[in-house]
């Protein structure tokens, strides 16, 4: 396996190689206005660096979100785009589960946890986990307080709301390589990913303004 794995649904750009074993590359950029920028030269980066040709790959890991609209939808398209001209399967990771996933390979084990990430509007994207780190509720968007929440909790959403989340640490954004490293253990497993369709959860900010009136030529 050489899995291509990437995430635009938070404020980092992040894109690793994994080869079914180890990351063998990966690049981390936060930016929450550069998406669109940053993904292709941070994809074009760790390809060059784990010395993969793009043509040598076997599948695709992105993240669905949740995310605000115009960062997530960068990745999204990207994977497809990609999928389509590689001829390789394209694999949704949620995002929550990718900094679950990092969270407790930096040690975080035995008590149940939660992960929020900033929706901003005063929300949080969050989901809450098992000891052994299976996602038991969510995705959903709320204002924290209306969360009841577990002692231990990890994301930039936990950190913005410590009343909510007390004890709050990182990791704050999703790691691709622990987004690589979950899709490969769940495909592994034999367990099915997600498709390549987004976790808006929400309505995008942009609306057609109320009131608009159509005008048909005559």
């Amino acid at each position: 396996m050489l899995l291509l794995a990437f995430d635009t649904a938070t404020p980092a750009v992040t894109a690793a190689v994994h080869d079914g074993t180890a990351v063998l590359a990966e690049t981390d950029q936060v930016d929450a206005r550069r998406h669109g920028e940053l993904l292709i030269p941070a994809i074009d980066r760790v390809l060059r660096e784990a010395g993969v040709d793009r043509h040598r790959l076997t599948d695709i890991a992105v993240g669905v979100g949740p995310g605000p609209y115009t960062g997530l939808r960068v990745g999204l398209v990207t994977a497809a785009a990609l999928g389509h001209a590689l001829g390789l399967p394209v694999h949704g990771v949620c995002t929550l589960d990718a900094i679950a996933h990092a969270a407790r390979a930096g040690g975080l084990a035995g008590e149940a946890f939660t992960v929020a990430t900033d929706a901003r509007r005063k929300e949080v994207y969050w989901a809450a986990y098992d000891a052994e780190g299976r996602r038991t509720e969510g995705p959903s968007v709320d204002r924290p307080g209306e969360l009841t929440t577990p002692a231990r909790s990890v994301g930039a959403g936990a950190l913005l709301y410590p009343d909510t989340f007390p004890g709050a640490h990182g990791p704050e954004h999703v790691s691709a390589g622990a987004l690589a490293a979950f899709a490969v253990a769940e495909l592994a497993a034999g367990r099915a990913l997600l498709p390549n369709a987004p976790l808006y959860l929400r309505r995008p900010d942009a609306q057609v303004p109320a009131g608009y009136k159509a005008v048909l030529p005559a």
